[in-house]
């Protein structure tokens, strides 16, 4: 049953048409636009946890991720760029929910509704960062940003779940 709308579910929506034109820009910029290895030189000059960083290796698109292939900055540079992938696709997923939850009848179809617009936009965005010569398109980036998409809208469902128990407790009383 749908709810009433209420203007804070216009902001949400707001917000994530932000966030999306946060990702058309930045994925409009070149690499070099985007470095940030000059400041991460300047601040981690002494290499912090270099110790603990030296045992991770992995594969990602194809090439080894690790302090001996990339170099200690372009390594914690790496993680930067991957988290940001994550924390924007999280926030995304989070307000497409949240603006979406009284308008629609269900809140698993606001779920689906909400990963399917953030995954969707991934996966249009790296299509887009495909004509950019400065920049490559990656399968894993969109699943990277699924995640994120999944675990915001989760935890958007959930907060909605718990709120409507809390709500029947209360009327029980």
């Amino acid at each position: 049953m749908n709810r009433k709308v209420k203007p804070i579910d216009n902001v949400f929506l707001l917000l994530a048409f932000g966030v999306m034109a946060i990702l058309f820009y930045s994925s409009s910029m070149g690499y070099e636009e985007q470095n940030v290895q000059p400041i991460l030189h300047n601040w981690l000059e002494s290499e912090p946890l270099s110790w603990l960083f030296e045992r991770i290796e992995f594969m990602y698109a194809g090439s080894e991720v690790s302090i001996g292939a990339k170099g200690y900055v372009s390594f914690v540079e790496f993680f930067i760029r991957k988290g940001a992938h994550f924390v924007s696709y999280f926030f995304l997923g989070l307000f497409w929910f949240l603006g979406l939850k009284n308008r629609v009848a269900h809140p698993w179809l606001t779920f689906l509704i909400a990963l399917l617009l953030s995954v969707g936009y991934a996966s249009f965005d790296e299509l887009r960062q495909s004509f950019n010569p400065n920049r490559t398109a990656l399968m894993e980036d969109v699943m990277l940003d699924t995640a994120g998409a999944l675990v915001g809208t989760s935890a958007a469902w959930l907060t909605k779940v718990k709120g409507r128990k809390r709500n029947k407790l209360r009327f029980r009383r």
